[in-house]
């Protein structure tokens, strides 16, 4: 019976990665959080195709409570993401919210970060 070399018997899983995967790997981990969540990156998704949402129309959009879309909007904009102004129709206090320069950046960034992570899962 043969014996084989233990190089013979090495996997291309066993090659080390080459810089082009591990720039991608390195993609992947650089996600955002912060958008990476459902309600806030539908939240900064929504404003990127629209000037302006008001609270109401976030809320019916992406289907959810008054309080969980304010609490993620605070987030967003505590981060600079998005900026919000609160005026009144007729007596009726209304909430508007648009993307900011930095938010559109960092939705950029993390689609960039998604397409990379999804060409390297396809590559192998």
């Amino acid at each position: 019976m043969a014996k084989h070399s233990s190089a013979a018997r090495k996997t291309d899983a066993d090659a080390p990665p080459t810089s082009a995967t591990r720039r991608r790997a390195a993609q992947a981990a650089a996600l955002d959080r912060l958008i990476h969540e459902r309600i806030r990156l539908g939240i900064v998704s929504a404003l990127a195709v629209s000037d302006s949402l008001t609270f109401n129309e976030l809320k019916a959009l992406l289907k959810t409570s008054d309080g969980n879309l304010s609490v993620h909007a605070r987030k967003l904009e505590e981060a600079q993401y998005v900026a919000c102004t609160k005026s009144f129709a007729g007596r009726v206090p209304q909430t508007a919210y648009r993307l900011t320069a930095a938010g559109r950046r960092a939705l950029e960034r993390y689609l960039d970060h998604m397409e990379a992570l999804i060409h390297a899962t396809r590559e192998r």
